[in-house]
């Protein structure tokens, strides 16, 4: 009996100290979401059974090793156990009864994160290789950024145009697969400010292809009142930018997820820069050249594989082809200002 004292209170003693010890490794990031606060406190009673397995498991085999090793110069043989059908019985039903206490917890949480609030905002997200662009229907407005008002839940309607990938801000836990031909939805209502000059990000959490690393957009949420601010200010830059082609064209590029992957300051990024682009003499990857006037940048947006510029073979442009010729001539004429 005094053995089983003694490991009882060893177990009881690592699986406080390995609790204590995740705790205070701060492995989540801040807690962002009302979502976040019900899946963080399952993960918490989670870390406890954790601490308490690891401790049930060490402490026994590391005090048999110490206490009931073989002395010196002992040759008997070990006693011969055959077993003991209560402690198989118990070892059994507990681990039985503890999975289904966990797996209604589980449940009950995944009914918390998924209440609907029928007053959400709606967002669309379009999802593509290697960008997310996102629509406002109720506003009329588009972003290459994500902005959120504070404590009001709002509905993910997303969309991908290639490949599966994933929507995962880590702050606010949960996330959804986008599946191309599908479209997949997800809840959230942010319960803390954005830090000025650090939002959050939301990232593609499903590999995706080569440059899946670079896709991610910047979270922002603010207060109902600069939320709105955020709003009317899209909506005056889109009421000014359609009055020229080149404005048309910017904000076609920022929809569409151009300026995810190509810079417009000349810096290096995933794909080909379009500063100072328009009338330039392009390297391709078969060793010729190429002049970068209207026809090769209408045939780049459409049919992008065909002229591979050298250095980004890896790098795969899905093709545009939902844009008409109007959309694209915008487009060019975008990249023309950016000298």
């Amino acid at each position: 009996m005094r053995h089983f004292v003694i490991v009882g209170i060893l177990i009881l003693v690592v699986a406080s100290l390995t609790y204590i010890g995740l705790d205070a490794a701060e492995l989540l990031p801040t807690q962002a979401s009302a979502e976040a606060i019900s899946i963080d406190w399952l993960l918490n009673l989670n870390a406890i059974a954790i601490s308490f397995l690891f401790a049930l498991i060490l402490v026994p085999l590391f005090y048999s090793l110490i206490v009931f090793r073989r002395k010196k110069g002992d040759t008997s043989e070990g006693e011969h156990m055959v077993g003991n059908t209560k402690l198989e019985i118990t070892w059994t039903v507990i681990p039985l009864i503890v999975v289904v206490i966990f797996a209604y917890l589980g449940t009950y949480s995944l009914a918390e994160i998924s209440r609907v609030n029928p007053q959400a905002l709606e967002i669309k997200v379009l999802a593509q290789q290697f960008s997310f662009s996102f629509e406002y229907p109720a506003f009329g407005i588009k972003s290459k950024d994500f902005y959120v008002p504070v404590n009001k839940q709002f509905v993910l309607k997303m969309e991908s145009r290639d490949v599966i990938h994933s929507f995962w801000v880590p702050e606010f836990r949960v996330k959804q697969d986008i599946v191309p031909g599908r479209v997949t939805e997800l809840r959230i209502t942010p319960i803390l400010l954005t830090p000025p000059g650090e939002p959050y990000r939301v990232v593609c959490a499903e590999l995706c292809g080569a440059s899946h690393a670079y896709m991610f957009s910047s979270v922002h949420v603010v207060s109902q009142e600069d939320f709105d601010e955020w709003v009317a200010e899209l909506q005056n830059i889109a009421a000014a930018t359609d009055q020229t082609p080149e404005g048309r064209g910017e904000a076609l590029s920022a929809q569409n997820g151009c300026l995810g992957c190509h810079s417009i300051d000349g810096s290096q990024s995933i794909a080909p820069t379009w500063f100072k682009l328009f009338g330039s003499s392009v390297e391709l990857t078969d060793g010729t050249t190429a002049n970068a006037d209207e026809e090769y940048l209408a045939e780049s947006i459409l049919l992008p594989g065909e002229k591979i510029v050298a250095g980004y073979e890896t790098t795969l442009m899905p093709s545009m082809e939902q844009l008409n010729e109007d959309q694209i001539a915008d487009i060019i004429a975008y990249i023309k200002t950016l000298k």
